[in-house]
C-alpha cells in the first residue's frame, strides 16, 4: 500500500509497549483527518514486522517514515505534538 500510493505516506513505527508511541497515537489520528486525501497515515509494530524495521534502519520508536511515490523522502524521530508533526508534514508536501 506505501510502494503502490498515489499519495504521500506518513508510516509510524511502533510498538503496544512503548509508552511515547501510546502518546502520539491521537496526534497521528487528528492528523490522518486534517491531510484527507493528501496524506495517508499508516501504523507498523516493530515487533510484529522486525525485517521492515531493520531494512529502514529503525533504532527508536516512535519513528515516523515518510514516503512519497514509494520512496522514503524525510524521517522524525520522537513522539511529536500537532504543531510540530503539522510542520514537518507541511514542509514535506
Amino acid at each position: 500500500m506505501v510502494m503502490e500510493s498515489d499519495t504521500m505516506v506518513l508510516v509510524e513505527f511502533w510498538a503496544p509497549w512503548c509508552g511515547p508511541c501510546r502518546m502520539i497515537l491521537p496526534v497521528i489520528g487528528e492528523v490522518s483527518k486534517l491531510y484527507t486525501g493528501k496524506l495517508k497515515c499508516m501504523k507498523l509494530n516493530t515487533d510484529d514486522c522486525p525485517d521492515i524495521a531493520t531494512q529502514y534502519a529503525i533504532r527508536s520508536i516512535p519513528t515516523i517514515l515518510i514516503f512519497k511515490n514509494g520512496e522514503k523522502i524525510d524521517s522524525v524521530v520522537g513522539a511529536l505534538d500537532k504543531e510540530k508533526l503539522t510542520t514537518f508534514i507541511d514542509r514535506l508536501l
